[in-house]
């Protein structure tokens, strides 16, 4: 294949008075943030399926993009071009790390042996991608919602053969991660949901869905691949009712099965906002019930409402989502993923490098902002002031288990004090967060 690439020159850090649309203006990989380089922070990477797999269709229209990998050869013929550009595109913009599906890297064939065949030879050819190109695998996921087999869900599936066919291409997909030396593993459950309680025991299918992720960690363990499984909570669309709803909701089903220490999220921002939270609160609460694992960075549209998978362009929400994975000690494992895609009338290849190359330079810009946050301070100190109170040894001990009801109550009661409230000082608070955005 002539290169579809070839006309856009490797995409570089030229500074703030660049204007170059196609240079990184602020993501100077190499700068030191906080005593770590800007890249370790971030950890980018390019997500497979919109960039190489989407063909522009909306519910309302067909195909709009015409790529090489398309049309014009065998489906593993073309999943080799789609491939050789991907890798390109990956390695022109210079972020270190990638993401698939495993149908995004090889095509379904006519049985389930022929389409695991199809994968196996595509792992092959991404191995000697990654080696070529110096590209590493973020994290690896299997696409159990697309086929039609998939209607009713995967793991909770009303029939055990469809629960069963989702095992050959998790099992797959993640044996393939560990090859690839993945850094994570994704379970995207895109149809683990109902659409009416007429046809549906919601206990027997999260009894289902518990013991599929059970196994997923079995055989994480059994195969000794030492990177974190991952669940994507998505409230709806395309299941009326998910059983990942939220960060909230994925802790609850973990918990009941006793996978909690296991198995962590990985937040998509425009889910975040579907089901009706901020994105930096499924970050702040991924963060205190201990699962916070990697980031799905894009942004939904307030007046769609679907999952339209946007590239970042806002900086107060991007920078308030870093500060809050800087304040949780960072992503470990897990990076900044671009589950995001060009509109469907942006056809041209260099449509792809400037969504990548904006959303990277705001998350960098971000970055810089979630810093000057940390090291100016304010905002921690009017934390710490706020709940300062829960610091005595009196308090202490109550969160300790070490004061009943009763006793409580009787020094309250003796003391006869009645407490006056304090403001919040949320106004002040947003006024500083808006000036230190500045610049």
């Amino acid at each position: 294949m002539t290169s579809y690439f070839q006309a856009i020159a490797p995409v570089r850090f030229r500074g703030r008075d660049s204007d170059d649309p196609l240079s990184y203006r602020h993501y100077d990989k190499d700068r030191i943030v906080l005593g770590k380089r800007m890249e370790e922070h971030l950890r980018f990477a390019v997500c497979y399926w919109h960039s190489f797999c989407w063909t522009g269709l909306d519910p309302f229209g067909g195909q709009t993009f015409e790529r090489p990998w398309f049309q014009g050869g065998s489906p593993m013929e073309l999943a080799a071009v789609k491939a050789e550009a991907a890798f390109e595109l990956f390695s022109k913009l210079g972020v270190p790390y990638y993401t698939f599906h495993d149908r995004d890297v090889a095509p379904e064939g006519a049985t389930p042996r022929e389409s695991r065949e199809n994968f196996l030879r595509m792992v092959d050819l991404l191995a000697a991608h990654q080696q070529r190109s110096g590209v590493k695998l973020l994290w690896g996921t299997a696409n159990l919602f697309s086929h039609r087999r998939f209607m009713a869900g995967a793991a909770t599936n009303p029939d055990p053969a469809v629960f069963a066919q989702a095992a050959i291409q998790v099992r797959d997909a993640l044996e393939a991660t560990h090859r690839l030396g993945g850094q994570n593993y994704v379970l995207w459950g895109g149809r683990e949901g109902y659409e009416t309680l007429l046809n549906t025991r919601i206990g027997q299918e999260l009894d289902q869905m518990g013991r599929f992720l059970s196994m997923v960690v079995e055989h994480k363990h059994k195969i000794g691949f030492d990177g974190a499984i991952l669940i994507e909570p998505k409230p709806r669309e395309p299941s009326k009712h998910q059983y990942d709803f939220d960060v909230a909701t994925v802790y609850g089903l973990l918990v009941r099965h006793g996978l909690e220490k296991e198995i962590k999220v990985n937040i998509e921002a425009n889910h975040a906002t579907l089901s009706g939270h901020s994105f930096e609160h499924e970050i702040a609460m991924a963060s205190a019930l201990g699962i916070l694992g990697s980031i799905d960075m894009n942004r939904g549209d307030a007046q769609l409402g679907w999952d339209t998978d946007q590239f970042p362009n806002n900086l107060p929400e991007t920078a308030l989502a870093l500060y809050h994975i800087l304040q949780a000690g960072g992503l470990g494992s897990g990076g900044l993923n671009f589950d995001a895609k060009v509109r469907r009338q942006s056809l041209d290849a260099e449509d792809l490098f400037h969504g990548h190359v904006g959303a990277i330079d705001l998350c960098a810009r971000a970055l810089l902002v979630a810093e000057k946050l940390i090291q100016d301070g304010r905002l921690a100190q009017a934390l710490d002031a706020r709940y300062a109170g829960w610091a005595s040894t009196e308090a202490q001990a109550i969160l300790d288990g070490r004061v009943t009801l009763e006793q409580l109550a009787d020094r309250a009661l003796q003391a006869n004090a009645d407490p006056a409230p304090v403001s919040g000082r949320q106004e002040l608070l947003e006024n500083l967060f808006n000036r230190l955005c500045e610049g």
